[in-house]
C-alpha cells in the first residue's frame, strides 16, 4: 500500500510539473500577446508595404524576397487595403505573406567555391550576348530595307544589368536562382510589362513544319501552340496561350497525352517549385498579350503571319500551320485582340551552356493500351540502380525529387528531363514543361510516385 501511494504521489507531481511548464511556456505568452496593444512595432518591415505600394507596378504573382524580420504567416493575415477614395481593396498577395513566414527565413546556401560552381563565365557570356545583339540589329536593318520600312527606333544595346542577363549569370550548381535573389521579382515584372520586338515559332515547331499532311482530318491534339517572344531589353520568353477556362478540368476519359496544356499550370508550377525550395523551374508569369500588335505586327516569320485570321465573332485568331493542328477550329483567339498566356524565361543558349536531354526511366507508354516495364514489374528499380549513372551519383535521388514535384502538380507527362552538362552527373534536373499539371484537383495519381515507392526501402 505505501508503495502504491508513493507512485501516485510521484505521478501527481510529474503531472503538476508538466502543467506548470505548459502554463509558463505556452499559455502565458499567448495571454501576454492578447493583452498587448494591437499595433505594429516601430521599424516593422511590413508597415509601409500594406499602406502604400511602391511607385511602380508590381507583378501580382511575384513574391518578394524573404526578410530577416519575417512575421508568422498563420497569425498575420494580409489586411485589406484602401485606395485614394477610401474604398477597400483586396488583401495583399498571399505569396508575399507566405515567403515572409519564418520557415523561409533560413540561412542562404554556403558561398560558392569557384568558377566551376557557376554555370556561366560572366565576361564570356556578355561577349556572346553582345554579338547576338549586333547580329539581330544587322538582320533587322536588312529586313526593313527589303520592305522599304522606315523606323526611328535606335539599334538595340545590351544592358548587362538587364534582369534576364543577371538571371543567366546567377545560375549555379544549386539551382536556377538563389533563395533570396531579387532578380526573380524584377524578371517577372519585366516579362509582364516590356514591349515585344519579335515573335516566332519555337525551334521544335520549326523542325516539324511540313512533317504532317494537312489534307487529312486532324483530331484535336494536346500539343501546345507556343511562341518565342523577344522583349525590348533583348530578353526572350516562351509564350503559351490560354486554351481553356481556368475552372475546366481534364475529363476522366482523357489520356494524359491528349490533354490540353494549361498556361496557368506553368505559372502555378513555378511558384510551387519555389515554395518547395527546388528552384528548378524557370521564372514564369502571366500576361495579357495583344496578338495583333505584339505578335502579328512584330513577327518576321511569313508562315506565322499567314495563320492569323479574324473569326466570325470579330476576334483575332491564329493557329499552328502544320506541326500539330492544321484546322482553324483549333486556333487560339483574342478578345478581340487580348489573349491571356504564360511567359517562361529562356535559359542560357545551348552554345553557352549545353544541356543534356535524358529519357525518364519511368517514362509512360504514350499508347492507348501499352504499358512500360515499371508499370508491371515492382522490382524495376533494382535494374535501374545497376545502370550508369543511377548507380554512382545523386541522379536517382533527383529523379525521386522530380517525381514528388510531379505528383503534387499532377503531371504525368514527364517523358524527358534536362540538366546542364557542366555540373556533371550530380547536377540538378531542370523541371521544364509543366503545362499538363493541375488537371484534376480532386484526383491524386499515385503512379507518379513509382520512383519513390519502388526505390525506397525501409
Amino acid at each position: 500500500m505505501p508503495g502504491l501511494r508513493r507512485d501516485r504521489l510521484l505521478t501527481l507531481l510529474l503531472l503538476g510539473a508538466l502543467l506548470s511548464a505548459d502554463l509558463y511556456f505556452h499559455l502565458w505568452p499567448q495571454v501576454q500577446r492578447q493583452l498587448r496593444p494591437r499595433e505594429r512595432p516601430p521599424g516593422c518591415p511590413c508597415a509601409g508595404r500594406a499602406a502604400s505600394p511602391g511607385p511602380g507596378p508590381a507583378p501580382a504573382a511575384a513574391p518578394s524576397a524573404p526578410h530577416p524580420a519575417a512575421h508568422n504567416f498563420s497569425r498575420a493575415r494580409p489586411r485589406a487595403e484602401q485606395d485614394a477614395g477610401g474604398r477597400r481593396r483586396g488583401p495583399g498577395s498571399k505569396l508575399r505573406a507566405l515567403f515572409a513566414h519564418p520557415l523561409y527565413n533560413v540561412p542562404e546556401e554556403p558561398p560558392l567555391l569557384g568558377p566551376e560552381d557557376s554555370l556561366l563565365a560572366s565576361q564570356e557570356a556578355l561577349r556572346y550576348y553582345r554579338r547576338k545583339v549586333a547580329r539581330w540589329n544587322r538582320r533587322h536593318k536588312m529586313y526593313k530595307e527589303q520592305r522599304n520600312l522606315t523606323s526611328l527606333d535606335p539599334p538595340l544595346q545590351l544592358r548587362p544589368e538587364a534582369s534576364w542577363v543577371q538571371f543567366h549569370l546567377g545560375i549555379d550548381r544549386q539551382g536556377l536562382y538563389s533563395r533570396s535573389s531579387p532578380i526573380v521579382s524584377k524578371l517577372l515584372h519585366d516579362m509582364r510589362h516590356f514591349p515585344t520586338i519579335s515573335a516566332d515559332y519555337s525551334q521544335d515547331e520549326k523542325a516539324l513544319l511540313g512533317a504532317c499532311d494537312c489534307t487529312q482530318i486532324v483530331k484535336p491534339s494536346g500539343v501546345h501552340l507556343k511562341l518565342v517572344l523577344r522583349f525590348s531589353d533583348f530578353g526572350k520568353a516562351m509564350f503559351k496561350p490560354m486554351r481553356q477556362q481556368r475552372d475546366e478540368e481534364t475529363p476522366e476519359d482523357f489520356f494524359y497525352f491528349i490533354d490540353f496544356q494549361r498556361h496557368n499550370a506553368e505559372i502555378a508550377a513555378f511558384h510551387l517549385d519555389r515554395i518547395l525550395d527546388f528552384r528548378r523551374v524557370p521564372p514564369t508569369v502571366g500576361r495579357l498579350v495583344n496578338v495583333t500588335k505584339e505578335i502579328l505586327e512584330v513577327t518576321k516569320n511569313e508562315i506565322l503571319q499567314s495563320v492569323f485570321f479574324v473569326s466570325p465573332a470579330s476576334n483575332v485568331c491564329f493557329f499552328a500551320k502544320c506541326p500539330y493542328m492544321c484546322k482553324t477550329e483549333y486556333a487560339v483567339c483574342g478578345n478581340p485582340h487580348l489573349l491571356e498566356g504564360s511567359l517562361s524565361a529562356f535559359l542560357p543558349s545551348l552554345n553557352l551552356a549545353p544541356r543534356l536531354s535524358v529519357p525518364n526511366p519511368w517514362i509512360r507508354s504514350y499508347s492507348l493500351a501499352g504499358k512500360e516495364e515499371w508499370e508491371v514489374n515492382p522490382l524495376y528499380c533494382d535494374t535501374v540502380k545497376q545502370i550508369y549513372p543511377h548507380n554512382s551519383s545523386n541522379r536517382l535521388l533527383n529523379i525521386i525529387d522530380m517525381a514528388i514535384f510531379d505528383f503534387l502538380t499532377g503531371n504525368m507527362d514527364r517523358h524527358h528531363y534536362e540538366m546542364f552538362t557542366k555540373f556533371g552527373d550530380d547536377g540538378f534536373l531542370i523541371h521544364l514543361d509543366n503545362a499538363r499539371g493541375f488537371g484534376r484537383h480532386s484526383h491524386d495519381e499515385i503512379s507518379i510516385l513509382s520512383p519513390l515507392s519502388q526505390c525506397c526501402r525501409a
